[in-house]
């Protein structure tokens, strides 16, 4: 395991692998709810799928040695950063901005902006990573507010949907609302694998009267867009929507998309802890828990809010992954192969490219004519 100290540059330090250009990935260990040792273990769950990726872990040096000791196959792919300040949830996202300096999470940013890593993945403070995101990456070239995008298991044959915002920002005006459907819809092509996405604006209802003014004038923005950024434009979606093989992309502002996936989180787990009472509630019950064991696992893998973790910040010169404060190793490993996939599919330089030609043109062109192999799918997620 080779050691850095904070702000060195780790470039040429880590073993490439065995599949051509290596990829490595910035990561935030001190930030979560678990502590360290769930990122830790995340990373040791995942590694070895990934032969040629990675890692420079961001935290204490003395506490991150001992807990690598416990996976021998993993310390020759990370190397640590030290960093001996930890932002915590509790930080002002504008305390952060002015004294974030020497934190893990700055350094996990800074990582991506010197050139080191490829994606930063924290499960940390989201208002603090997002500020010191946009002062250390800053936004692309024409992109007014970022937005984070995140899965929705669905119906559809990838297993999910994708919603976008997630709570970057609370506000969207229409121009907005236009571009997120054009992130989005590049987004699904590189990490979902849709050649052709389908794009919904959620609404309190389907029908063209419903809506707020701001609403309807999104609406015949992201329709008129719909050839030039490949898209399909379905029209109003509803809440019910969400989860349904309708459509692919879910647009909406920052405060209704937090809301609704703090809903669906929880909705998920009051179900599951129901389903747990009422196979424990008598002898016949946990009987048929029994010999519904395979099927009740199927469900709960399907139902679990820890496979779709990671909220994918789009609109920055880099990548950043937003993994949940309170994700144990199973929710890390899913937080950094989205991070591993995107970074494969080279979605930074494809995205860029896209809101470049968006602005060219002033709307949502596709990024066609700059890129004659767009897009080129990375299968779905797991």
């Amino acid at each position: 395991m080779t050691r850095a100290s904070q702000g060195t540059d780790a470039r040429g330090t880590l073993p490439k692998g065995s599949m051509g250009r290596l990829v490595v990935l910035s990561i935030d260990a001190m930030g979560g709810d678990l502590g360290p040792a769930a990122v830790v273990a995340g990373l040791s769950i995942c590694a070895a799928s990934m032969p040629d990726a990675n890692f420079i872990l961001h935290g204490d040096e003395a506490e991150l040695t001992k807990l690598l000791a416990r996976y021998p196959a993993l310390q020759a792919k990370v190397i640590i950063q030290h960093a001996a300040r930890v932002v915590t949830m509790d930080d002002k996202p504008s305390q952060v901005m002015r004294h974030g300096q020497g934190t893990s999470m700055w350094g996990c940013i800074d990582s991506v902006r010197a050139g080191e890593a490829t994606v930063a993945v924290s499960c940390g403070n989201t208002g603090a990573l997002m500020a010191i995101a946009m002062i250390r990456l800053r936004r692309l070239p024409g992109v007014n507010r970022p937005a984070i995008a995140c899965l929705w298991p669905s119906r559809n044959p990838g297993g999910y949907n994708l919603m976008l915002d997630a709570g970057a920002d609370i506000k969207a005006d229409a121009a907005d609302l236009a571009q997120y459907a054009m992130m989005g819809a590049s987004y699904a092509r590189n990490g979902m694998g849709l050649s052709r996405p389908r794009v919904g604006l959620l609404n309190v209802g389907t029908e063209e009267h419903k809506g707020s003014a701001e609403l309807k004038a999104a609406s015949d923005l992201i329709a008129e867009a719909s050839e030039r950024g490949d898209y399909d434009y379905i029209g109003y979606v509803e809440g019910v929507d969400l989860p349904s093989n309708r459509v692919d992309i879910i647009v909406t502002d920052g405060f209704t998309g937090n809301v609704a996936l703090k809903t669906g989180e929880g909705t998920a787990r009051l179900i599951a802890d129901f389903l747990r009472e009422a196979f424990n509630a008598t002898i016949l019950s946990k009987f048929a828990a029994l010999l519904a064991m395979n099927a009740l696992k199927r469900l709960r893998t399907r139902m679990d809010p820890r496979r779709s973790n990671g909220g994918v910040f789009l609109g920055l010169n880099g990548i950043v992954v937003k993994s949940h404060g309170s994700s144990d190793a199973t929710g890390v490993a899913a937080a950094v192969d989205m991070a591993y996939k995107l970074a494969r599919s080279g979605f930074r330089e494809r995205l860029a490219a896209r809101v470049a030609s968006a602005v060219v043109t002033g709307q949502g062109a596709s990024e066609g004519a700059h890129l004659p192999a767009q897009d080129a799918g990375m299968g779905q997620p797991e």
